[in-house]
């Protein structure tokens, strides 16, 4: 039995929940809407389910135009009237084995982001004793900028020696990168890099040990999954991206999913794993790709009042899934493909932010039929949507210049 505080929190009443866990009651489980908190909601919602209950997480937007029951009692009991007549939807969420997968490659993101305000204050604490560093290497995460740091810190001053640890690529003369390893020594800033450089590898340790504990989620997620058919094909970019895991994930991502979702344009290894985290590998959850892209609230909206549409808007949202997807369009949008075409013809006639939602949802589709029906990506290339465009207008004018009465023709002169 639960019941609502004044503060919010739901307690569980100690004689009937200790009589369910044990079974010493005879108990009927059924299905219960609930919307909890967030922390103690999600904690107690797993015990529940543990203990055998078939709990609904419902999403408080269905039922929050209610007047008149504005305490927790009578909310809970309009709740659950409206479940009793089939009127609540349940919230999607994961398996357990993806929400543990989920939960790991999120702390990873968590510690990602305290990383690189420790590289800030590394910047920092150099600039303040005159030390041009972004003048000798282009990262100062990368090997020759680590390299010159611990230099630094272990109490190297002299630029003649700093600049050996420079990328023998590098095309600036030697003099050049001297005067920007030339600072002026102050000991508080160095203390100030030293502590930097301690957190920075705490951090790169800690994400190091996060992806060992996501490496081992996938591997029990593929362990009862057979090998799908066919050869994993080669990846499309071999450069180390930033940020990136400390192992191969494309092997288990293809043996858990059965498709290569690198192979579609925006998606790499990180991000198609952030997809498998987010929505899992089932995606029945969603009748049809509308069904999902409106989850994602990357549909349209249908603000309706009299039959009369108010807003169009796309709803407001804080899923990572979503943001991840428009990061990707804007980058496929510099791409020649099919997408970064459909991406440059939007952001020429509407807003940018429109066309990138736009091209997001697209991207969200392709992800939607690669795991449900197995459709392989193929693109047909930016010259291939231009001609489908251009087809598309043509028909159009022709269409509209024969209601009027007219006929098109084509101009040979002009077309040569």
């Amino acid at each position: 039995m639960l019941t609502p505080s004044r503060s919010g929190l739901f307690k569980v009443s100690q004689a009937i929940f200790s009589g369910c866990l044990t079974g010493s009651k005879p108990v009927t489980l059924r299905p219960s809407p609930w919307s909890p908190p967030a922390f103690t909601g999600c904690l107690l919602l797993r015990i529940l389910e543990a203990a055998g209950f078939n709990v609904i997480l419902i999403n408080a937007r269905d039922a929050k135009n209610v007047p008149g029951r504005k305490t927790d009692v009578n909310d809970a009991q309009w709740l659950q009237k409206l479940h009793s007549f089939g009127l609540l939807r349940a919230s999607f969420r994961p398996e357990h084995d993806i929400s543990v997968l989920r939960s790991y490659l999120r702390r990873r993101e968590r510690l990602t982001e305290y990383r690189a305000a420790h590289i800030q204050h590394m910047q920092k604490a150099l600039m303040q004793m005159n030390v041009q560093l972004h003048h000798a290497v282009s990262d100062i995460t990368g090997v020759p900028g680590l390299s010159i740091v611990s230099a630094i810190v272990s109490g190297e001053r002299d630029p003649s020696m700093l600049i050996q640890y420079r990328d023998v690529r590098y095309k600036k003369t030697p003099e050049v990168l001297r005067q920007a390893l030339t600072g002026n020594w102050q000991p508080e800033h160095l203390f100030a890099l030293e502590q930097s450089v301690a957190f920075f590898d705490f951090y790169q340790e800690k994400i190091r040990e996060c992806d060992d504990q996501i490496e081992t989620s996938l591997l029990q997620l593929s362990n009862e999954i057979k090998e799908p058919e066919g050869v994993l094909p080669s990846a499309r970019h071999r450069t180390k991206q930033p940020n990136q895991l400390s192992f191969d994930v494309r092997p288990l991502l293809w043996k858990i999913t059965g498709a290569d979702l690198t192979q579609i344009h925006g998606f790499g290894p990180y991000l198609a794993l952030k997809f498998v985290a987010e929505c899992g590998t089932d995606m029945n959850h969603w009748p049809d790709a509308s069904h999902f892209t409106s989850w994602l609230c990357l549909s349209p909206g249908n603000k309706l009042s009299g039959g009369k549409v108010l807003s169009s808007k796309t709803r407001r949202s804080s899923s990572r899934i979503a943001t991840a997807l428009r990061l990707a369009a804007t980058t496929t949008g510099r791409s020649d493909t099919a997408l970064g075409a459909f991406y440059r013809r939007l952001s020429s006639r509407i807003v940018k932010a429109k066309a990138v939602t736009a091209t997001a949802r697209k991207l969200a589709i392709l992800f939607y039929n690669a795991l449900k029906y197995g459709q392989k990506y193929v693109d047909p290339g930016a010259d291939y949507y231009e001609e489908r465009y251009r087809s598309r207008v043509l028909d159009g004018l022709k269409r509209r210049a024969k209601s009027l009465g007219y006929s098109l023709q084509q101009n040979s002169e002009l077309c040569v």
